[in-house]
């Protein structure tokens, strides 16, 4: 009787996980630095709703499923082992069935996040948490992992970003010097220097090589 009132509980947080996937998607998967790179490339550019965020969160999630694809399989593999272990299923809680197919995705965020940052949740999880539960506490812990692996992901996303902008400053920084040089102040920088980065960005193949190379930094 407690067992099956166990796995009802279980059921119901799962079915409430379940619920919050859009969520989980952005804060365990490689989204989030996607989408804030995109974000940031299209303000260094200037042009502030081309292309739309609509469209960028499309791209970010089109590129998204490419990265996750290995871990996708393998939490499809782990359900079919799931699946074929009928005994065991029966007798395993919920929770631990799901953290047993979600073992793929604790891999990838345990291997894409910083050690540091991880270190640094678990000892605000000792100083936050009871004691019993902070005695147990390990860096490897998913809810230490998933703020440890979203800060990471916030952190790697501002680099890029940042060197991102120097580019594009410098291309304003030059344009403004000239029309100044000029004597063509009442001409505002934007009207030249937007078309001009959107030039530069095209020629050399900018949208391809930046997503190839946020692909790659999941290697």
């Amino acid at each position: 009787m407690i067992s099956n009132q166990h796995d009802v509980v279980s059921l119901a947080i799962l079915l409430g996980l379940i619920s919050l996937m859009p969520l989980i998607v952005i804060t365990t998967t490689s989204f989030l630095k996607i989408s804030l790179v995109l974000l940031v490339l299209r303000n260094a550019i200037g042009v502030q709703q081309v292309p739309p965020t609509l469209a960028i969160y499309g791209i970010s999630l089109a590129l998204t499923m490419f990265i996750m694809s290995p871990t996708v399989q393998d939490i499809a593999k782990q359900v079919t082992k799931m699946d074929q272990k009928t005994n065991v299923s029966r007798t395993t809680p919920v929770l631990a069935q799901a953290q047993e197919v979600f073992e793929p995705l604790h891999a990838f965020m345990l291997k894409f996040s910083r050690p540091e940052q991880r270190e640094l949740f678990l000892v605000s999880a000792k100083k936050l948490w009871p004691k019993e539960a902070a005695k147990e506490a390990q860096a490897s812990d998913t809810l230490i992992l998933i703020p440890a692996f979203v800060v990471s992901e916030l952190q790697s996303a501002y680099e890029i970003g940042f060197l991102i902008y120097i580019p594009l400053v410098c291309i304003d920084l030059l344009i403004s010097n000239l029309l100044m040089a000029l004597g063509m102040q009442q001409v505002s920088p934007q009207t030249l220097t937007i078309p001009l980065k959107l030039l530069l960005f095209t020629l050399v193949d900018g949208w391809g090589k930046l997503l190839h190379a946020l692909a790659l930094s999941y290697l």
